[in-house]
C-alpha cells in the first residue's frame, strides 16, 4: 500500500495543480513539498498520541498507587485506640499524600510538556525544510 494519500479524482491535488498550467511552477515538486507537509503533520500527531497514551497509563498507576495507600493508611490511622495518636497519625497521613499528590502533578506536567515538545520539534523542523525549498525554486527561477 502507498503512502501518498487517496483522493477522489475530482479531488486530486496534483491534477487540479497539474491542470491550473501555472507558469514557472514546478507542480511535481509543490505536490511532493505538501506532501512532506502531511507526513511531519501526521508525525507530530503520532508522537502527540503516544505522549497522551504515556500520560494516561502514568495517571492510572498514579491512582491505584493512591488507592493503596489510602487503604493502608486507613488501616493503620484507625487501629490506635488512643484518640491523640490517632490524629497524630491523620494528619502525618494527609501531609504525605499532598506532598506525593504535588509530586505526582508535577511528574505529569512534566510527560505533558516532553510530548508537546517532541510534536513542535517534529513540525518546526518541516518548517524550516519547507522554508528552504520555497528559497530553492525561488532561487532557480
Amino acid at each position: 500500500m502507498s503512502d501518498r494519500p487517496t483522493f477522489p479524482p475530482e479531488m486530486d491535488p496534483l491534477r487540479l495543480l497539474s491542470e491550473m498550467r501555472l507558469p514557472m511552477v514546478d507542480v511535481e515538486a509543490l505536490a511532493s513539498a505538501q506532501r512532506r507537509n502531511l507526513e511531519a503533520l501526521s508525525a507530530a500527531n503520532r508522537v502527540a498520541l503516544e505522549g497522551a497514551q504515556a500520560i494516561a497509563r502514568r495517571h492510572m498507576e498514579i491512582l491505584q498507587q493512591s488507592m493503596s495507600e489510602m487503604t493502608d493508611a486507613v488501616r493503620g490511622a484507625s487501629s490506635g485506640t488512643d484518640p491523640q495518636d490517632r490524629a497524630v497519625k491523620q494528619a502525618e497521613m494527609v501531609k504525605a499524600s499532598y506532598e506525593r499528590a504535588v509530586g505526582n502533578m508535577k511528574e505529569l506536567a512534566e510527560l505533558i510538556q516532553k510530548s508537546n515538545s517532541e510534536a513542535l520539534t517534529v513540525l518546526n523542523k518541516r518548517f524550516s525544510e519547507a522554508m528552504d525549498e520555497v528559497r530553492g525554486m525561488i532561487e532557480k527561477k
